[in-house]
């Protein structure tokens, strides 16, 4: 039995291929990969790796919710770098999103992300 239901929201960036935003599924959310593009104007938010981090969790906070879940629920999450270099300044950032329920983690480096991001990232996460 196919449970699959799209997620969209205005309150994080619209796909810019063709994929969903989210998918809800046998309880779990599944995010697409999010970059630093504000969700009105679909434009990459330029400026340190801290504020490209903060703009991906808010849009992923954003999904999130919009599925009927939330960052607390998140159990793993990829984070893609296009340099290793900016691994603590990202991880100081995340930790602030992710201060108690600590979900499990893989972080690699990429040759490169859409629209020039330094960084992006998914996530699953329990729903209900």
């Amino acid at each position: 039995m196919d449970d699959r239901v799209a997620i969209t929201t205005d309150r994080a960036p619209r796909a810019i291929g063709r994929y969903s935003q989210a998918i809800r599924s046998g309880g779990f959310l599944f995010t697409s990969g999010q970059v630093a593009r504000g969700p009105v104007t679909g434009e990459l938010s330029r400026g340190t790796v801290e504020e490209e981090v903060a703009r991906v969790l808010d849009n992923l906070g954003a999904l999130l919710r919009a599925g009927g879940s939330g960052l607390e629920a998140v159990v793993k999450t990829t984070v893609f770098l296009t340099d290793l270099r900016d691994f603590e300044a990202m991880n100081s950032v995340y930790a602030r999103y992710f201060e108690t329920a600590k979900p499990a983690r893989s972080t690699v480096q990429v040759a490169a992300l859409p629209r020039g991001a330094r960084v992006e990232i998914e996530a699953i996460a329990l729903v209900g």
